[in-house]
């Protein structure tokens, strides 16, 4: 892992050479847990866009993501050294001193609590228990807001995770959403075909396409999948992708996660949800006798399988590439011309380029469902 670059929450976000030139901290909302990790672990420290953060829940709930640095005298204040949470408060591991999830000084041993003693915080949202914290500009407020909750509940099976950490930039996974070539040459998808045109709304760029694919389910059989989908980018740290498979009847969604973890190496989370196959309209190999709660855990631990095979053919790629800022484009590269002008608005102001332009405070993403969680730390 190479070296983290600067200190303190309100680094440009983006001033230094990332893959290949890109500034390699774009901004956005990023991944930081699983509030389920956060109950389970009680606090959390790790790498996070060039910073070293913890991530804890007091006892109402609210999730608070910091820098791990002690405003007092500069302690970390990660489980490694000694920090914890006692009463929903996170206590350094140096002289006691207690903050709330807002950030602020509670309570010292020795001494009232200092008023100007406060945490370097990130403002933080949750999706369907998926806690991401803002990382902008010159620290200013978060720009857009995350999507609401999909619709979830009893119908759906629980979310399977899995993450891949590799060298590369958000910028290059997330541009997948628009580069239909890769599908049919990286991956073997057939009949690869784009519906209606890439619209982009602010932070939001929708893309949909439909495809058919062949894979084989364990040693029993191949299948073959026709499914049509819909990716959702929103920013460069969050991506959803929206799938219906028409042969069988069923409906699912793939989160695709980037962060950057050191200005080198990213965290591409992946985590997959299928709506309960009840009726499928064809005989499932392997899965026709199951009941459909196991039925569809089954098939979504298959679907997570298969889109990690695909990211790790990605990985070869990504891994390896060179970031061309003029890039030589055919009639087949679609809308990556597009798409690279939308991932203009994530940057500094003098790094965008001809046409860049900020995203209106005012947009919102909307999903049919429950609004998403919000905790208000104090922005870094």
């Amino acid at each position: 892992m190479s070296p983290l670059r600067g200190s303190g929450a309100r680094d440009p976000g983006g001033a230094g050479a990332g893959a290949g030139g890109l500034p390699p901290f774009p901004e956005g909302w990023y991944f930081v847990a699983t509030r389920e990790a956060l109950e389970r672990a009680k606090l959390i420290e790790k790498t996070w866009m060039g910073r070293r953060i913890v991530a804890w829940r007091d006892d109402a709930g609210r999730v608070s993501v910091a820098e791990s640095v002690c405003p007092h005298l500069g302690s970390a204040l990660g489980p490694a050294a000694g920090g914890r949470v006692r009463n929903g408060r996170l206590v350094c591991p140096f002289h006691g001193f207690e903050f709330d999830a807002s950030g602020g000084c509670v309570a010292t041993p020795f001494a009232p609590p200092s008023k100007i003693a406060k945490l370097s915080s990130f403002e933080t949202r949750e999706v369907l228990g998926m806690v991401f914290a803002w990382w902008g500009i010159n620290g200013r407020p978060p720009q857009w807001r995350l999507p609401e909750d999909p619709p979830a509940g009893a119908d759906w099976c629980e979310p399977a995770f899995r993450t891949l950490r590799f060298r590369g930039h958000p910028q290059e996974t997330s541009e997948n959403a628009v580069d239909m070539a890769h599908l049919r040459y990286v991956h073997g998808y057939d009949k690869v075909r784009r519906v209606g045109s890439v619209t982009v709304d602010g932070a939001h760029l929708r893309s949909s396409f439909d495809f058919r694919r062949v894979r084989r389910i364990g040693r029993i059989a191949d299948l073959t999948f026709d499914v049509s989908a819909t990716a959702h980018v929103v920013g460069l740290g969050y991506s959803l992708v929206e799938f219906h498979e028409r042969s069988i009847g069923m409906d699912g969604r793939l989160w695709v996660l980037a962060t950057p973890l050191d200005g080198t190496l990213i965290d591409l989370v992946l985590v997959s949800q299928l709506r309960r196959i009840r009726k499928p309209k064809r005989l499932i190999a392997g899965l026709r006798f199951l009941p459909p709660a196991l039925r569809t855990e089954t098939m979504n631990r298959l679907t997570l399988l298969s889109q990690k095979h695909d990211v790790r053919q990605d990985v070869e790629v990504w891994s390896r590439k060179r970031y061309r800022r003029r890039p030589a484009l055919c009639a087949s590269d679609g809308e990556i011309g597009m798409y690279r002008r939308y991932c203009r608005q994530f940057y500094p102001a003098r790094l965008r380029g001809a046409g860049g332009s900020p995203v209106p405070s005012a947009v919102r993403i909307r999903h049919s469902g429950s609004a998403s969680r919000t905790s208000r730390g104090h922005r870094g």
